[in-house]
């Protein structure tokens, strides 16, 4: 909304600073920031008085769990509502892929939103289908694929590319919509899955975005991506103001998140974070990437498929209990100790995944 204000500008004044992505980006992380603070605490307190009993603690879950008991949900609306607001004050909002990435962002809220409801009003853990959401989250995550697709430069449409092996483009047709529903809906409930601890989600989530957002801007600009050697995607540059905004709303609600939490994300947020980090792979063409940057979520989702496989087949559990942080609690780890300690190793793959950007 406000790249409108380069109108006004001759060149040499203030005005001109809007041309320019990072200033825009500056502004959009400090806008969701400040509004975390002023709208936290009365949302916390409206979510409270609705919510009653807060959130359902599961009974088999770890006994440090009961504790929080009362604690609201549906935090994740501060993030969502911080971070929509933010991105259309400072992106360019006549941008295909930051429509892209905001609306898969809202609807996997929406789905969030339904479950979380559905597990306050009912108090149990059940919520909506897993079936329901998934079909939902893969419809979503099908329209977005097609779209972002058909808007990539012709060279680059429908093709998957490699990290690394940068001349390498694998032509996947109209297979790579499926490929790519599974990259959105799959971020999307691995960061679901991570959100088990005060804290524990929303700092990888906010590693991954800046990570993210660092490849968007490079992948936009055709001098940084001629030096690099990746693929050249005009208009992405956008989204590193959409991964600003996301920071910023992020540590406006980790203010109350941290440890014993205030309110906890949700699905209304870890849905709709997991799925905007997937759809920005998606538009960046970094979708193998971002198994490296959110590897600290892969990991989390595939305890839970190991668990459930070998449980199956065996009748006895690889982990004490999954997804694999709460294998730690059981071990007899402190929450902080688990949640510092997975934040560090988010913060080393996503210096791992941003390097990938140089190495050929």
């Amino acid at each position: 909304m406000l790249y409108w204000l380069t109108e006004l500008s001759d060149g040499g004044d203030f005005f001109n600073l809007f041309r320019y992505i990072t200033f825009r980006a500056g502004g959009a992380f400090f806008t969701a920031l400040v509004f975390g603070f002023i709208f936290g605490r009365p949302l916390i307190n409206v979510l409270r008085k609705r919510q009653g009993k807060g959130q359902p603690i599961r009974n088999d879950g770890p006994e440090g769990h009961f504790v929080k008991a009362g604690t609201p949900t549906m935090g994740g609306l501060l993030i969502l509502s911080a971070l929509v607001f933010s991105t259309i004050m400072w992106a360019r909002m006549d941008n295909v892929f930051v429509w892209i990435v905001l609306l898969v962002t809202l609807s996997f809220g929406l789905i969030g939103f339904a479950d979380d409801y559905a597990k306050v009003s009912k108090q149990n853990t059940a919520g909506v289908p897993g079936r329901v959401r998934l079909g939902l989250g893969f419809v979503i995550s099908g329209v977005a694929a097609y779209v972002s697709a058909i808007s990539h430069p012709e060279g680059l449409q429908f093709q998957l590319a490699l990290p690394v092996f940068k001349d390498t483009l694998i032509y996947l047709g109209y297979f790579f919509i499926p490929f790519a529903m599974v990259v959105i809906v799959g971020a999307a409930n691995a960061v679901n899955l991570t959100d088990g601890l005060d804290g524990l989600a929303i700092m990888p989530v906010m590693i991954a975005a800046g990570a993210l957002g660092v490849i968007a801007y490079a992948v936009g600009r055709s001098d940084f991506t001629e030096y690099l050697d990746v693929h050249y995607v005009p208009g992405t540059g956008e989204i590193l103001i959409f991964c600003a905004a996301l920071i910023g709303g992020g540590m406006g609600f980790l203010w109350y998140n941290a440890p014993p939490a205030a309110v906890f994300m949700g699905d209304t947020g870890s849905l709709a974070l997991g799925g905007a980090l997937g759809a920005i792979a998606v538009t960046t063409k970094h979708e193998i990437v971002l198994a490296i940057v959110g590897g600290l979520f892969v990991v989390e989702a595939l305890s839970v498929i190991i668990q459930v496989l070998y449980f199956k087949r065996t009748g006895k559990r690889v982990f004490l209990m999954a997804p694999i942080h709460h294998h730690f609690e059981k071990k007899g780890w402190a929450e902080p100790q688990i949640v510092i300690r997975f934040w560090i190793i988010a913060l080393i793959l996503a210096m791992i995944g941003l390097a990938t950007l140089k190495i050929r």
